[in-house]
């Protein structure tokens, strides 16, 4: 006996063509076989373009982004997702809440790509093509300064902020213009929100700017470029154990370590960081950065040129240093060497 053998994309079409034999069904014969061979297509060939991925619900993309965004992008916090909304065909669009601080940011619908944020490409481009001196800023000086004969400028910041790294590098060639003219002075916010990496590096920069200030603004410069506190030691020539004996008086005075890993001390997700308290809780003090002159709250942008105008205008008379010509470009935020389009008003709070 003869077996039947497997159908064949030849021999369905030529059943087809049996069964629509009359010349009024050749187009549907032709349409049937082409729509069985991608069916055909479909199954042989499931692994390449024919394949679809399944989307995630907009429930599902929100566990999928809070779970990342929390294990890979924060630390010292949690990060929720207060709104998933529809924004293209392959795009949710998130509100992602990060203390006080509302960020828009994108997951795909497969949930295989996060995007922390969109840029606007044909403003960035408008803006880089009309003016090149875009990321330069125009001073602009507070009109209610309180002026002295030698302004007291306090910056309270956090270590790994990166709107805190930003205005230390505003602020590190107006410390070395002026010199002992103003007393110019980098303090800590009074709670930690990058983890216990920040913990110490407040610490070691309290002691070198405390107990070996002549290496201050070189150990600062060098760390704000990459954050290698270990290299940056030994370039400029840190007295180690000297560092260290004040790492330790510092820590047991303010019990920084004992609050860090006591959970009942915290702010909510924040440990405390004491050594400046006094001053953060005088000036309402509530973010990274705070700019403080002469026991006053002051707003600036955060590049040199305009940092050492707002400085100088404290002055009850400026020095000839304040006609120094210092960079108007505004740091880039975080480490690095780079400069930012514009100006900022972002911090860590």
């Amino acid at each position: 006996m003869e077996h039947e053998q497997p159908t064949t994309h030849h021999h369905l079409g030529v059943r087809l063509k049996k069964k629509f034999a009359g010349k009024s069904n050749l187009l549907l014969a032709l349409g049937a076989v082409v729509i069985i061979l991608i069916v055909v297509a479909v199954i042989n060939f499931g692994g390449g373009i024919f394949k679809f991925e399944k989307n995630l619900t907009p429930d599902q993309a929100k566990a999928k982004a809070e779970d990342f965004i929390n294990k890979n992008l924060v630390q010292g916090t949690t990060a929720s997702i207060t709104e998933v909304t529809d924004y293209s065909k392959s795009l949710y669009k998130l509100k992602v809440k990060v203390g006080t601080n509302e960020i828009d940011s994108f997951i795909s619908k497969d949930g295989k790509e996060f995007f922390p944020q969109s840029m606007k490409v044909d403003e960035a481009l408008a803006d880089s093509t009309t003016d090149s001196s875009a990321n330069t800023q125009a001073p602009v000086i507070p009109a209610d300064l309180v002026k002295s004969d030698k302004p007291k400028v306090e910056v309270f910041v956090m270590s790994h902020c990166p709107y805190g790294t930003q205005i230390e590098k505003g602020i590190v060639p107006v410390m070395e213009t002026l010199g002992d003219k103003a007393d110019i002075q980098i303090k800590f916010v009074n709670y930690i929100m990058h983890d216990l990496i920040e913990v110490e590096d407040n610490l070691r920069q309290y002691c070198i700017g405390t107990e070996q200030a002549d290496k201050y603004t070189a150990y600062l410069k060098c760390f704000l470029k990459a954050g290698d506190y270990k290299g940056c030691i030994s370039s400029t020539g840190i007295d180690q154990k000297k560092l260290d004996a004040c790492y330790s008086a510092t820590d047991k005075k303010y019990k920084v370590m004992a609050n860090f890993n006591d959970k009942s001390t915290w702010n909510g997700s924040f440990p405390p960081f004491a050594v400046h308290e006094a001053e953060n809780t005088a000036y309402g003090v509530q973010g990274s950065p705070t700019l403080v002159i002469n026991g006053k709250q002051v707003e600036a942008n955060r590049d040199s040129a305009s940092l050492l105008a707002t400085v100088c205008a404290a002055f009850n008379n400026k020095p000839a240093e304040c006609d120094a010509k210092l960079s108007s470009a505004s740091p880039s935020a975080g480490f690095g060497e780079g400069t930012a389009t514009g100006s900022t008003d972002a911090s860590c709070n």
